[in-house]
């Protein structure tokens, strides 16, 4: 007879987790951020309202933004009318939208994921879906896309609802746990964001909604995460080493989104760039001090694009190198702020750049890296990677 104890240890992985694949999506319409001002007050019968079109004007000049990826096309929002009007009710009509299209951009960004790590679909034993513009029907987004990718019915789902952009380090925290607590697991982490339920004329009365119709986009982004990797077989991108999750002190109220039979609704502190800043250096020192790592500019980033103030303020605070923020600022032009999704876009970018750069490993020359999400709350997830040598 063997006891609990060792009936555990026979069940767990001996390996860190490491990530062994990323696959993105973005929907077909694509955004011109010049562009977009006269678009968005003209589709939603808001061009008398000049003032106020020219306050989002310089919203958009400012974002840093290029372009953006978007399911609400005119003619679905032609389709939909109440999605135009400022509060009409909408929450059916947006949760049908979601319902399909969410798993549907997910099954995109997983399925190249799949394909890079080049393993059987059947080898997927958790799934993990995360995102923060869906429905709440049940069965949800996860059953859904197990459904789509056609994944063994008894593969083990989690399904993450209404975290915001912080949460595509939250699913990287699972996906750890579970991959080093449980033998020969591998994690299929799929991040799905349309924010289709954001989608609201502008009002006086609601600028702040202004913000997140200059800077969200849509896209969808997958890993898989594993540990005792089968040698010869599957190849490691990064080393999930540590991840902790903290919420920022007088941050109440700073990120809140309220759901309704409006859809969501955005309110923003103007203060949040500078409570992200101001209390960042905590979260690396109690990452970092353990591995004897003091210097910032020692280390890569994938730092959550949150808005360019964020990573202007970051950068400044903490005397980084413009480099270090490079990946997160080219993800922010190029597709804007795509919540839990924006972390994985980074994390690609970071070992394409690296490969095309010719370095040693898969964070552009570097051991070691961080990366960071932040949303309501302020909560912040900080996860320290080791990246791999090439």
């Amino acid at each position: 007879m063997v006891t609990v104890d060792e009936y555990r240890k026979a069940r767990q992985a001996q390996g860190t987790a490491a990530v062994l694949a990323i696959g993105t999506a973005t929907p077909p319409n694509c955004v011109q951020q010049s562009t977009y001002p006269d678009y968005f007050f003209r589709i939603t019968n808001s061009e008398n309202k000049t003032e106020l079109k020219q306050k989002f004007k310089r919203m958009c000049e400012k974002s840093m933004v290029s372009t953006r990826y978007m399911y609400l096309s005119e003619e679905i929002l032609k389709e939909n009318p109440s999605l135009c009007e400022h509060m009409a009710p909408s929450l059916d009509a947006r949760q049908d939208i979601a319902i399909t299209e969410v798993p549907k951009l997910g099954k995109e960004a997983a399925t190249k994921a799949l394909e890079e790590w080049g393993q059987p679909k059947s080898k997927i034993t958790h799934l993990i879906f995360c995102t923060t513009y869906s429905s709440v029907d049940m069965p949800g987004a996860d059953y859904r896309l197990t459904k789509l990718l056609g994944l063994s019915p008894s593969v083990r789902r989690f399904m993450l609802y209404q975290q915001g952009c912080f949460a595509g380090g939250t699913a990287l925290r699972l996906a750890k746990d579970l991959a080093e607590n449980n033998k020969g697991a591998r994690v299929l982490v799929v991040c799905s964001e349309i924010s289709v339920f954001k989608f609201h004329a502008p009002s006086e009365d609601h600028v702040d909604s202004l913000v997140g119709q200059a800077l969200f986009g849509d896209g969808a982004g997958s890993v898989i995460v594993g540990s005792d990797l089968i040698a010869g077989v599957e190849k490691p991108l990064f080393e999930i080493v540590s991840a902790a999750q903290t919420i920022l002190p007088d941050s109440e109220g700073a990120i809140v989104s309220h759901l309704g039979v409006v859809g969501l609704t955005l309110n923003l502190l103007k203060t949040v760039a500078g409570l992200v800043s101001k209390n960042i250096e905590n979260s690396l020192v109690e990452a970092f001090q353990p591995l004897g790592i003091s210097d910032w500019n020692s280390i890569f980033w994938i730092a959550h694009p949150g808005g360019r103030a964020i990573l202007d303020q970051v950068e400044t605070e903490l005397g980084l190198v413009p480099e270090k923020l490079q990946c997160s600022r080219e993800v922010l032009r190029d597709y804007g702020n795509m919540s839990s999704a924006s972390v994985l876009f980074i994390l690609d970018e970071m070992r394409k750049a690296s490969a095309k750069d010719g370095q040693r490993t898969t964070g552009e020359g570097l051991d070691w890296g961080v990366l960071f999400g932040f949303g309501p709350g302020i909560t912040v997830e900080t996860v320290v990677l080791h990246s791999v040598p090439t």
